[in-house]
């Protein structure tokens, strides 16, 4: 694990990095951009995540990313209490959320819950994408409320 300090301050440790690679880069390139692309299947038209290179539904290899709206509703969520990285240390508790994009029935992503304290999590509860840079060139998708932008009226 890399915990590298950031400027010398070692309260400024480097987060884990996830693997980017050829199936996974315009994902996070689409973060760096504001922007939550999932892989689409140009035949059957499913949402597929995971990225991999074969659609789950009708095995077409015909795949490209498509933008999301970044919406979607909790689906299930756990408060990290215990840090597993030095990175992790002054965060916990943090939220672990699987959020069902609205886009398609079952469309899961794993991400955290930001802007809302463990105790206030409500099962099915609508949430929304916002992206925050946590290191120099790492940029994470997040999900908060949904009432804390735009409002929760969908």
């Amino acid at each position: 694990m890399n915990t590298t300090t950031l400027f010398g301050n070692s309260s400024a440790v480097i987060p884990p990095r996830p693997a980017e690679d050829s199936l996974t880069a315009f994902f996070w390139q689409g973060a760096r951009d504001g922007k939550l692309l999932i892989l689409r299947c140009r035949q059957c038209q499913s949402y597929i995540h995971w990225p991999r290179p074969v659609c789950r539904f009708c095995l077409a290899t015909d795949l490209s990313p498509a933008e999301v709206s970044g919406r979607g509703r909790l689906h299930t969520y756990t408060s990290a209490t215990q840090a597993f990285h030095p990175y992790f240390l002054e965060r916990v508790p943090y939220i672990i959320a699987t959020v069902e994009l609205e886009e398609q029935p079952g469309l899961m992503m794993v991400s955290n819950l930001v802007g809302v304290e463990p105790m206030a999590v409500q099962p099915n509860m609508l949430v929304e994408v916002l992206y925050r840079e946590v290191a120099p060139g790492l940029t994470l998708p997040l999900f908060e409320p949904a009432t804390t932008r735009r409002g929760g009226d969908r």
